[in-house]
């Protein structure tokens, strides 16, 4: 692992409140990817427009991450997207301020509407589903500060980079992922499945993303930490 930049340590001072995760990211951008500057966030003018035409106060936690890092596509929308202020808005439900979209618009992110009160409120995903009487907001983090930690993380391992992989788990794949690699502190997700969610792991400088025992995905800081994990957890990786 990195000496200038402990990630598990940090990310574990991340989890305690939003400060803790906003200096995550700075390290995790600067260390990984490329380091913040003034122009990575969105200008306070633009959240202003957007509480205006959607007749909304943004929530605290909300606010500082756009203006951190709103910008910033390699963090934010290698695979799903992050809307700028002037793409949020309300479902149609008229339940919840969506933030974020999958890619092909099979889910989304949101915050209750009655939520939009709390300085760090839960996130919650909406599927899309053929049968729209079947859709529901369901819990997925605690914390919007979180989520954002979350989508830096995964937005990281679904970059199209040389140093990222994919594979689909086999018989002995989360058994060797669990013995070479360190668990990171970061609870298992969506809410309510911490017994098979999602988890995350630290092997020596790569990151990975075990999906509920049925793929795991990987970011080697070099190509070369890449190619030791693939080593240590052989099988059918998608770029080998």
């Amino acid at each position: 692992m990195s000496r200038e930049f402990d990630l598990a340590a940090s990310l574990a001072r991340g989890m305690e409140d939003r400060s803790g995760a906003w200096s995550f990211i700075e390290g995790f951008a600067a260390h990984w990817a490329e380091p913040l500057q003034s122009g990575d966030g969105w200008p306070e003018e633009e959240l202003v427009a957007a509480e205006e035409r959607l007749g909304v106060r943004l929530p605290a936690a909300l606010r500082e991450a756009y203006r951190l890092f709103g910008r910033r596509r390699d963090l934010t929308g290698n695979h799903d997207v992050l809307l700028a202020p002037a793409a949020l808005y309300v479902d149609d439900s008229g339940e919840a301020l969506v933030f974020r979209d999958e890619n092909q618009g099979a889910a989304s992110w949101g915050i209750l509407l009655d939520e939009l009160t709390d300085d760090d409120p839960a996130v919650f995903v909406r599927p899309d589903l053929a049968v729209k009487s079947a859709e529901r907001w369901e819990a997925w983090l605690e914390k919007l500060s979180l989520c954002f930690v979350e989508i830096v993380l995964s937005e990281s391992v679904l970059a199209d980079r040389k140093c990222c992989d994919f594979l689909y788990s086999e018989d002995d794949s989360i058994e060797l992922l669990e013995r070479h690699c360190a668990r990171l502190h970061f609870p298992a997700y969506p809410i309510g499945e911490e017994g098979n969610g999602i988890r995350w792991f630290l092997g020596p400088d790569v990151l990975l993303r075990d999906d509920r025992g049925l793929a795991i995905l990987a970011r080697g800081r070099t190509v070369e930490d890449l190619d030791r994990l693939r080593e240590l957890i052989p099988g059918e990786w998608l770029n080998a």
